[in-house]
């Protein structure tokens, strides 16, 4: 076990301010990344209420970390026993941060700079799929879904997104008449908020939905809910996408130019 002196302390100290500001707080050989974090112990303290629905062993199997940040999840994976596990973020700092993370940890994982957009480049599908806090940094989140659903999605993902409004699930018709007005007043109406720059002095937030609205886009996009452990939080199935969320035969979803995915 490697041993830390004043002296190694003091200069890992440095390192790790020198990588910062950090958004996850990591315990790096006693050092923490991000003490002051206005969210607390972040993310370990939010782990803590959902880490029960994957496997204590996950047995070799793979797993890709979307908007990985300092790669706390990736971390959480390796120390379960996962096999291939990549890490992918548009932001170059919190990359240099996880593979700083990783090596300290002895960690053998595999971290890229790129858009949840690009998933295709991967050309295989991972067995587990990280997809926590990301969803609603994105001007085009349905088409976030569908494509993670398409590519790279093997059997299960678990998600999380940022949420408002009312919490209920609305007992809803399969139909409603063009001429209806009134089922839009409702409070748990399934809603996605426009906030346009606009929330918490984040110019990266753009929708942000109620929880009839997480639930109904997973599902449109061909993701059947096993498990909402903690609020926002859900594990789901790959299953059978919603035939009217089918694009035309022919039409590339890809973006050009589209922003690039926020942790």
């Amino acid at each position: 076990m490697r041993s830390f002196t004043r002296s190694s302390n003091t200069a890992l100290q440095e390192q790790i301010e020198a990588l910062g500001p950090w958004f996850h707080n990591l315990d790096i050989h006693g050092v923490s990344t991000a003490p002051d974090h206005f969210l607390g112990n972040f993310p370990a303290q939010m782990w803590e209420g959902f880490k029960h629905v994957l496997p204590d062993d996950l047995e070799g199997r793979s797993v890709l970390d979307i908007g990985c940040n300092a790669g706390f999840y990736s971390l959480e994976m390796k120390r379960r026993n996962a096999g291939r596990v990549v890490g992918i973020d548009s932001d170059a700092r919190y990359l240099r941060q996880a593979r700083f993370a990783a090596e300290q940890a002895g960690a053998d994982i595999e971290y890229r700079q790129m858009s949840v957009y690009d998933v295709a480049g991967f050309g295989q599908k991972f067995d587990l799929v990280i997809f926590m806090g990301v969803l609603y940094h994105l001007r085009h989140p349905l088409l976030a879904l569908d494509l993670l659903h398409e590519h790279v999605v093997g059997d299960q993902m678990l998600f999380q997104c940022l949420q408002r409004g009312d919490e209920r699930i609305p007992d809803l018709q399969e139909n409603y008449d063009f001429s209806e007005w009134n089922i839009f007043d409702r409070p748990d109406y399934p809603k996605l908020f426009f906030v346009e720059e606009s929330y918490a002095s984040d110019p990266t937030n753009w929708f942000i939905p109620n929880k009839a609205a997480v639930e109904a886009m997973l599902r449109s996009s061909g993701f059947s809910i096993d498990a909402n452990p903690e609020r926002e939080v859900y594990l789901c199935t790959r299953s059978q996408r919603n035939h009217a969320a089918e694009p035309p035969p022919g039409v590339d979803q890809s973006v050009p130019g589209a922003p690039a995915p926020e942790s």
